[in-house]
């Protein structure tokens, strides 16, 4: 049987098509609110990082993560790199861009 006619492997592919798709625009919903943040810290003159902020997430979402069965070292890995663009568009309202 080929790849193609293969009806389960296809619903399996269907599925995480879904799924990377409510995670693309998740993360698009994400970013518009970490948007207006950078904007308004940019505005009242505040750092674009918030190490405090950043650890709290992180160590909740490692506990999410346990919780779900998802490897905590890869979500931390995730939404370092998360973290790391929304400060970078930080640094840049910041700057006036």
């Amino acid at each position: 049987m080929s790849k193609q006619g293969d009806e389960t492997l296809n619903e399996f592919r269907s599925s995480i098509d879904n799924i990377d798709a409510a995670l693309i625009l998740l993360l698009a919903e994400r970013f518009k609110v970490t948007g207006k943040v950078g904007d308004y810290k940019a505005k009242v003159g505040l750092p674009p990082a918030d190490p405090a902020r950043e650890s709290e997430q992180i160590e909740r979402l490692s506990r999410l993560a346990n919780e779900a069965g998802l490897d905590p070292v890869f979500s931390e890995k995730f939404l370092r790199f998360v973290i790391d663009e929304v400060i970078r568009h930080h640094e840049r309202a910041g700057n006036g861009q």
